[in-house]
């Protein structure tokens, strides 16, 4: 089947269903990083905001991993640590955001946080659906899959911190949200590191097979 990956080789991204699905995708992510940060702002929700981030950090991903589909090995694994370092960047940033607020907490506008985490949800699920079947691809293509799997739990957790604020009238579940997203952002930055830095390995192993 076209896309799919054999057991010894994995999916690279040499494909044109691929590539137009990539193209779509980021087309949504990129609306929905202006729509979601906007209506971050306008809320006063940190959860937003950092679920914004993750749509401009998967529109900036997809964009780097089409850059490099075909190329050599080293180039696409190189992509795939710059990937997994700007996760781990955009992590560390909404976990001391979200640590500055504990401080200084407002309560955000729940209902602005529910309808926006709600088409911001269909947006990634469409996204899902759309790059599922490459999901077990190299490390430049599993980097896209994590970063939409990021978005889609991210807009759940949204929508349940919308809950949690409204029951509560507090901002509290807002923050432990964004906290629990930070958390999302850093295990994927460590998942896509660590794949590029095994595939890379395996490929000097192959270079140099009596080195080992």
């Amino acid at each position: 089947m076209s896309g799919c990956c054999g057991h010894d080789a994995k999916f690279d991204g040499v494909s044109d269903d691929y590539k137009r699905r990539l193209w779509l995708v980021i087309a949504l992510n990129a609306v929905m990083f202006a729509v979601e940060m906007s209506a971050g702002h306008l809320a006063g929700s940190q959860a937003l905001q950092a679920d914004a981030l993750d749509f401009l950090g998967d529109a900036l991903t997809y964009g780097i991993s089409l850059a490099v589909i075909g190329a050599s090995l080293r180039v696409r694994t190189n992509a795939a640590l710059a990937k997994g370092i700007s996760l781990f960047a955009m992590g560390v940033w909404v976990f001391g955001s979200t640590t500055y607020r504990v401080f200084y907490i407002g309560v955000p506008e729940a209902q602005i946080m529910g309808v926006v985490g709600a088409l911001a949800l269909a947006t990634n699920l469409a996204s899902v659906m759309l790059l599922v079947r490459y999901k077990d691809g190299d490390a430049n293509v599993r980097s896209v899959w994590l970063c939409s799997r990021n978005d889609a739990i991210g807009n759940v957790a949204v929508m349940i911190a919308a809950l949690g604020v409204w029951g509560t009238a507090t901002g509290w579940p807002d923050l432990i949200v964004a906290g629990i997203m930070a958390s999302l952002f850093l295990s994927s930055a460590f998942q896509i590191v660590r794949q590029a830095l095994q595939e890379r390995r395996a490929a000097g192993a192959h270079l140099h097979p009596g080195s080992a």
